[in-house]
């Protein structure tokens, strides 16, 4: 995970769908994530034991399989709330940044209102939409055509197809949800 603050989210996340113990936990992170940013026990635990203190997840023990017992994690009514105001309102590195968006968008459809979930994509389909690129000639964003290294071509080739997918994707996901209220 790339900030503690996507991690936090991804913990109140899966804990939103089921308690599970830490060792799960870690799976299902890794499982969402972990190809691209692996995370370590030595910030999972942590970051665990700071939402504990803060009151969004408790932590009980029951027996394991074997002889040995296991803490199993439960979000919190607090916990809850949190997520969801995490999710209603996203940083603006988590609209901007393609891998922390796809952690929100895994959790989303935690959020009761659609038009919460509406705004939140609203967002992302304005940032995309907004002219941008890796390399800037002039003050301007150099298009792939323009682009006379066949890598750098190919990296600026990639990146519009995949942002002409998502924003296709967006724009059928908003037209079947309700507008967000101004």
């Amino acid at each position: 995970m790339a900030s503690g603050g996507d991690l936090a989210l991804t913990i109140l996340g899966f804990l939103n769908e089921r308690p599970m113990h830490g060792y799960e936990l870690k799976a299902r992170i890794a499982a969402l994530s972990g190809h691209l940013r692996p995370v370590s026990d030595g910030a999972l635990y942590p970051a665990i034991s700071r939402l504990e203190s803060a009151g969004l997840v408790e932590r009980h023990e029951e027996a394991g399989a074997a002889a040995a017992r296991r803490y199993v994690l439960t979000l919190t009514p607090a916990g809850r709330e949190e997520l969801l105001d995490r999710l209603r309102r996203p940083a603006d590195l988590q609209i901007s940044d393609q891998a922390r968006f796809f952690v929100l968008l895994t959790f989303l459809s935690a959020l009761p209102d659609p038009a919460d979930r509406a705004a939140v994509l609203r967002r992302r389909l304005d940032f995309l939409e907004a002219p941008a690129g890796f390399f800037y000639e002039g003050g301007r964003p150099v298009r792939a055509e323009e682009e006379p290294d066949p890598y750098r071509k190919g990296m600026l080739l990639v990146a519009r197809a995949m942002s002409r997918a998502e924003k296709e994707w967006l724009r059928e996901r908003l037209a079947g949800l309700p507008s967000p209220a101004a």
